[in-house]
């Protein structure tokens, strides 16, 4: 019966992808350089200590806790950075912060490693528990100041490779007859995150335990979108579980997961920069095709590493090396990320050649605009004039004093009508800069608690970052006009303007474009309980200086509050 059949944990090993910043070169934004080595080992004191003091608060199954509280005491955790694409240009939209690295951060974890007895207790069930704790803790880690450099797959579990070298009873011959026959044991521990739950139905249970990737009846090895199994027979495990399991089964895991990673992060950045899902989004051409060619460059560097793999399908002998590899990339659908991620591309080059043409019409109206100007000059009959006035002074000679004045009324005319030639190509040309620079208005909303009003952001942009409130000036708004009406939808309060703090004008302070703020220093008339988020925010809420500075805010909005003496 299945129920008698128990695997006995060995050891296991987590994966989170992540984006590093290495160089250290100056490229004009706020990302702090990272090295992966060093940062590896600060993970890794971090969440040993935080293990160490783990409390009741800190787990979500509660009726475990004891059996997690004793893992999280008895845990052997080494941490390391694994580069995988270097000189990988990626750009968040989200943050605007830029990093240079794709790979991963791989965790080698052991339970009561010099206790085989207490080993034998570790339940599937438990396995998941420790990660939910930790990528929480690097949620908060990669929040400081410190680690904008790093930029962590928070949206995916940690992947879990769980391994076992003994089985009891022992020696079982896995023939396609014993895994039907133990598959409810063997699907507890190829599902890590799916619980254990006893009614799971049969056809659960027999999906489970499909594609087993070993070609060996000693062996089970499973892999699946977020955790991995791995079962060898202990004298095979010892002989070739380091030589071989981790080259061809353990490590290409990660490598394509962090492939995923990186052609989703793309897939991110092309519907912030092109779909244009809020109507605050503002970016001039010049903005959208330096994106573009970016991120065409990074869809090549990923292509080209994947090629790298379709070659190891074609020519390597390895049977069950390639069994994996094929697995692997059915399993993280990379073909289908791949296509939606060309789709898209195409959709963006139809968008492009529509902005051009747009963009085309209107730098022709304004020529037109211009040439008026200067054919109103030449219309006028000036240039017939300057020309009898050219062919007199001619006839004169030089000598002649009526010649000379005649060289000088030229001589005016001409340089007046190079004067009007550049007044109207400068006028066209800030004209043209004007129209790419978005405006907007913040404010620094303080109670009589010396407390800020911030909200957190509900779009791209500094999605789910706090901010002030604010936005873009509509036509037709004053400053002041837009402020108010800002602050209504985002925070359901109403406020009076107290003083304008400054303008803010850096050309990096916004991933979208050239965009200018103006800050103002309200307060609140009216009732504050009244305050909630909406129209762009996901909520408002009053924070103190003390709180502010333990995170990051959205934009340059640190400074603003700096300016307005709220921090120091």
């Amino acid at each position: 019966m299945a129920e008698n059949l128990e695997f006995l944990y060995h050891q296991e090993f987590w994966y989170i992808s992540a984006f590093l910043k290495t160089s250290k070169k100056d490229d004009k934004t706020r990302v702090i350089s990272v090295n992966g080595d060093d940062k590896s080992k600060e993970i890794e004191v971090i969440i040993k200590k935080k293990l160490e003091i783990l409390t009741d608060k800190d787990i979500f199954k509660k009726e475990l806790k004891n059996e997690i509280l004793e893992l999280s005491r008895k845990i052997s955790l080494a941490c390391k950075w694994e580069p995988y694409i270097k000189n990988f240009p990626y750009k968040d939209e989200n943050t605007d912060r830029s990093y240079d690295t794709l790979g991963y951060f791989q965790f080698d974890v052991e339970y009561f490693k010099n206790d085989p007895e207490k080993k034998k207790t570790i339940r599937p069930i438990l396995i998941q528990q420790l990660p939910y704790i930790v990528l929480n803790e690097l949620k908060l880690f990669s929040k400081r100041e410190e680690n904008e450099g790093i930029y962590f797959d928070l949206e995916s579990p940690i992947f879990i490779f769980v391994t076992s070298k003994k089985t009891n009873p022992p020696n079982i011959s896995w023939t396609p007859e014993n895994i039907d026959k133990y598959k409810k044991v063997i699907s507890y521990w190829t599902e890590i995150y799916s619980g254990q739950w006893p009614d799971y139905s049969v056809t659960l249970y027999d999906r489970r335990i499909e594609n087993n990737l070993s070609n060996r009846l000693s062996e089970l090895h499973f892999i699946r979108r977020n955790s991995g199994f791995i079962y060898m027979a202990e004298d095979n495990y010892e002989q070739f579980f380091e030589s071989y399991m981790k080259k061809f089964v353990l490590t290409p895991t990660p490598q394509i997961r962090a492939v995923l990673f990186a052609f989703r992060s793309i897939n991110e950045s092309l519907d912030h920069v092109f779909l244009k899902k809020h109507a605050e989004v503002f970016m001039n051409l010049e903005s959208i095709e330096e994106k573009i060619n970016n991120l065409r460059l990074l869809r090549g560097l990923i292509q080209t590493k994947l090629s790298t793999i379709y070659n190891e399908l074609d020519y390597n002998r390895r049977q069950h090396y390639t069994s994996v590899l094929i697995h692997l990339i059915n399993e993280f659908e990379i073909k289908n990320i791949v296509d939606r991620v060309n789709e898209k591309f195409t959709i963006i080059y139809d968008s492009m050649e529509h902005l051009y043409m747009k963009k085309s019409e209107e730098n022709q109206q304004r020529t037109e605009k211009g040439l008026n100007l200067l054919n109103l000059l030449f219309g006028a009959g000036v240039l017939a004039d300057l020309v009898g006035l050219i062919m007199v002074a001619f006839m004169l000679g030089d000598n002649d004093m009526m010649a000379i004045l005649l060289n000088m009324i030229v001589s005016i005319f001409i340089i007046g009508i190079l004067v009007a030639t550049i007044a109207v190509n400068l006028r066209l040309k800030f004209q043209m800069k004007k129209e790419n620079i978005g405006k907007t208005v913040d404010a620094v909303i303080v109670d009589d608690s010396g407390k800020v009003v911030l909200i957190k952001r509900k779009f791209p942009p500094f999605k789910d970052y706090y901010a002030l409130p604010g936005g873009f000036i509509e036509p037709g708004e004053t400053p002041e006009q837009a402020l108010h009406r800002e602050i209504k939808e985002e925070t359901n309060l109403d406020t009076k303007i107290i003083d304008k703090i400054g303008v803010y004008d850096d050309e990096h302070r916004d991933p979208r474009g050239l965009i200018h703020t103006t800050a103002y220093r309200c307060k609140i008339v009216g009732d504050v309980t009244k305050m909630k988020g909406g129209d762009d925010s996901l909520k408002a809420i009053l924070f103190s200086k003390e709180q502010i500075n333990k995170f990051d805010l959205a934009f340059d909005h640190k400074k603003i509050l700096k300016d307005a003496n709220i921090l120091d």
